[in-house]
């Protein structure tokens, strides 16, 4: 079984800066690319961040030089820090990730975490 759970949510002025953390526990044999995305009510999910190993990373123009990704393969987390936070950032933000168990290779999600960015 494996469980991706988001923290780091929350309610933060315009400008300001939160911390997001998705970490991924079960029977994991590996975990190839994992992926931020946000959705708002009415709209697709986004795709805000991905990551592959620790060095290849792409970002949506909308976030680019404000937030960035990052993993520790040891702790089995991803992070995304989010700075100059504006009101559009207002969000549900999904943590998802490719892994490989014994049963093999599929996407999970985790619950979701809300950020909402005041004016």
């Amino acid at each position: 079984q494996v469980q991706l759970v988001e923290s780091g949510g929350g309610l933060v002025r315009a400008g300001g800066s939160l911390r997001l953390s998705c970490a991924a526990s079960g029977s994991i044999l590996s975990i190839d690319a994992i992926n931020w995305y946000r959705q708002t009510p009415g709209k697709q999910r986004e795709l805000v961040a991905a990551i592959v190993d620790t060095a290849i990373t792409n970002y949506a123009d909308s976030v680019k030089g404000r937030f960035t990704i990052t993993r520790d393969n040891a702790k089995g987390t991803v992070y995304l820090q989010m700075n100059s936070l504006k009101p559009d950032d207002t969000a549900v933000y999904y943590c998802n990730a490719f892994i490989h168990t014994l049963q093999g290779r599929k996407y999970y999600w985790g619950q979701g975490t809300q950020v909402t960015v005041s004016s």
